[in-house]
């Protein structure tokens, strides 16, 4: 448990990829603040089982990254309940499919505030207190859509984008304080989320189950496999660890071969 005594917020995290980063860094000994919404007796529960695993503090944090008073308020008070932030995995989003000229302006403002917006005002409350000690890890959930792109995702290839550049940028500014940045790349990822689609694009589409996976989920993912939720939990517990040191300002793709084309 080489993370015992260092606490780990993680935003987006009550499901899915978030809530296997929190399960690998409890499982590490960390404390951990997991954050966003849900069942309330399913975040309950979720908590209580990083309270076994890790021997050590969770606590949920319900809010919305949407709001920069709120992002700003959950950092302290992981900080004045568990510790300030060691850890930070700025991991929030959402998805809007639409063309550009059809696309909802407020689902662009959404988009950008939720996966771009807050890893700003999260990383920028949390670093302060990294600096002190000498010692931090800031991990941004990016995508293969932080390096290529995909038609009719504006919204989000331009916040991964984004996040690719803001990672590099913040590496620069903490390279000489004990400080990594990294944006972990994956391509389809398989959660309950996308799990759950796969039923309506078969009747939609008139495809068999296998059809929607290989042709169309796991289309530009030549290895045709989805990328585990476990996969991405190990590169961030690697990139927490002492030998992950002299990583900073990458982005570190899992993506099946996705952008190798």
């Amino acid at each position: 448990m080489f993370l015992k005594g260092k606490t780990a917020l993680i935003t987006g995290s009550t499901s899915g990829i978030g809530l296997g980063f929190a399960r690998a860094l409890a499982a590490e000994g960390a404390n951990v603040m997991i954050n966003g919404f849900g069942e309330q007796a399913d975040i309950d529960a979720n908590v209580a089982d990083l309270i076994r695993t890790s021997n050590a503090g969770a606590l949920h944090s319900p809010a919305d990254m949407t709001k920069p008073d709120e992002i700003r308020a959950m950092v302290a008070d992981c900080t004045s309940r568990l510790g300030g932030p060691d850890i930070l995995i700025n991991n929030a989003g959402i998805q809007h499919v639409a063309p550009v000229d059809e696309f909802p302006d407020e689902k662009w403002d959404a988009v950008l505030a939720i996966i771009l917006s807050s890893a700003f005002h999260a990383t920028k409350a949390a670093l302060p207190g990294m600096k002190a000690k000498g010692w931090g890890r800031v991990i941004n959930t990016g995508s293969v859509h932080s390096l290529v792109a995909s038609p009719y995702k504006s919204a989000y290839v331009a916040a991964k984008h984004g996040l690719a550049g803001f990672t590099k940028t913040v590496a620069l500014e903490v390279a000489r304080q004990g400080i990594t940045v990294n944006n972990i790349c994956p391509g389809y990822v398989w959660t309950p989320l996308v799990e759950n689609q796969i039923p309506d694009t078969m009747k939609a589409r008139g495809l068999s189950r296998d059809e929607v996976i290989n042709d169309v989920l796991l289309a530009a993912q030549p290895q045709k496999q989805f990328v585990q939720v476990e996969q991405l939990a190990s590169m961030a517990v690697y990139l927490c660890s002492d030998a992950a040191g002299a990583i900073t300002g990458t982005n570190l793709t899992m993506d099946g071969g996705w952008s190798a084309q």
